[in-house]
């Protein structure tokens, strides 16, 4: 009997403040992504969406040091203000494609987004 790897993934859940729309747009839009997907002092300088199925999508981000991080994919689903379905791959190790999707439920008057990204290479990508 053949046995398949399992690979690592996460799910993250957070509660927002903010209509399912708000915050499906701020996910979509290329300015707002521009905006909060800046880790620590890294910069987002380059956002481009193409937000349907089949769809692509780039985000380049910049180090302090000048490094500069390249992640795009393509969109597999997508539900307006429901749903995203995209793959995930570095520019550097294209090799290593994972799978992302996001939720956007109405939660009261906000919205509970969950994040689940599945497939990646090892345990060290994912942390």
């Amino acid at each position: 009997m053949a046995t398949t790897a399992v690979k690592p993934s996460l799910t993250i859940k957070r509660r927002f403040n903010a209509t399912p729309e708000k915050v499906f747009k701020a996910w979509t839009d290329p300015e707002k992504i521009k905006r909060w997907m800046s880790p620590g002092e890294i910069k987002t300088i380059r956002a481009e969406n193409d937000v349907r199925t089949g769809g692509r999508y780039r985000i380049v981000m910049l180090t302090p040091g000048g490094e500069e991080h390249d992640v795009g994919g393509v969109y597999r689903e997508v539900r307006v203000n429901e749903k995203l379905v995209y793959t995930w791959a570095w520019k550097s190790t294209p090799e290593r494609e994972s799978i992302v999707t996001v939720t956007f439920k109405p939660d009261g008057d906000g919205t509970l987004l969950t994040l689940s990204h599945e497939q990646f290479f090892d345990e060290d990508a994912r942390d």
